[in-house]
């Protein structure tokens, strides 16, 4: 092959439970993840191991072999016994540090297309475990749709999920540092001598998945990270009430943030509260999407 390219989605977090800090300085979480119509695409050709980057609002993100996606690149060529030999192109669609986990989307992606590259043929069980030693959010993006993560997020369970929902994300002005989104989680919990529990899934969120129940599904929404990242982020808090206020079903912050996710009752209510937000200023930009969406793509 001379080229191939991957298609990727962003993902939303319907439900983030954040459990006690560990020894190991993870933390176990209870991950809903949804996959979204909001892509990046990476393609690769035979080359001397590069990564460049394309589209808007691409700050801070590495064009070099760094990236996480020539780190896939490697450790892929390692696992095979080959050398890294590629040059890849990322088309960045999915917010730079917006929560939406576009940097292991892109390792996702490259994973697949290296091993399509190379004619390696791995198994999917193959891709998905070196998935995991990439980031906790990357073997979600191999898999798509609806799934729960449990552990560090990496381990996964496909959620039944029956028809379309509609999303508006209303994307800020920079980013957040996941690390320091959770140290601020850390933080608040101590400064209020919390009890953290371990997280649970949450039953009512998982019945309005598998019933295709907007509503319900927006009254379920939940995120443990979201006053560590209003808290490092105050300016949210009136994004997140301005959706509200124009009649969302259900909003949080998506992961770690910045970027604030809402959901609508259907595509034109969706179209309905974008262009209502934007008539306010509350965000940089704001995109619709649906989900759930398959997994890493070859085009």
């Amino acid at each position: 092959m001379n080229a191939v390219t991957v298609r990727v989605p962003a993902k939303v977090n319907l439900q983030l439970g954040v459990g006690p800090l560990r020894d190991d300085g993870y933390h176990d979480l209870v991950n809903v993840f949804h996959a979204v119509s909001l892509f990046d695409e990476v393609t690769v050709v035979p080359g001397e191991l590069s990564v460049a980057v394309e589209g808007a609002s691409i700050e801070g993100v590495p064009a070099t072999p760094d990236n996480l996606a020539g780190r896939a690149a490697r450790l892929l060529a390692e696992h095979l016994g080959v050398e890294p030999e590629v040059a890849i192109t990322i088309r960045k669609e999915i917010p730079v540090a917006g929560g939406m986990a576009g940097g292991s989307a892109d390792a996702a992606a490259a994973l697949l297309a290296c091993d399509a590259l190379w004619e390696a043929n791995l198994p999917f069980a193959t891709l998905m475990e070196l998935a995991g030693t990439l980031g906790s959010d990357v073997p979600f993006a191999l898999l798509g749709g609806t799934a729960l993560g449990l552990g560090r997020g990496e381990k996964l369970t496909p959620l039944p999920c029956s028809g379309e929902f509609h999303w508006v994300f209303a994307l800020a002005d920079g980013g957040l540092s996941t690390p320091a989104v959770y140290a601020e989680c850390d933080r608040i919990r101590a400064a209020h001598s919390e009890r953290v529990s371990w997280p649970h899934e949450s039953p009512a969120l998982l019945a309005a998945l598998a019933e295709g129940d907007a509503e319900a599904l927006g009254a379920a929404l939940a995120n443990d990270l979201q006053p560590a990242a209003l808290t490092l982020r105050p300016s949210l808090q009136r994004t997140l009430t301005a959706g509200r206020d124009f009649g969302a079903l259900g909003s949080l912050v998506s992961g770690s943030g910045p970027t604030c996710a809402f959901l609508a009752a259907d595509a034109t209510h969706a179209l309905d509260l974008a262009v209502a937000l934007g008539g306010v200023g509350v965000a940089r930009t704001l995109v619709r999407a649906s989900g759930p969406v398959p997994g890493a793509t070859l085009l």
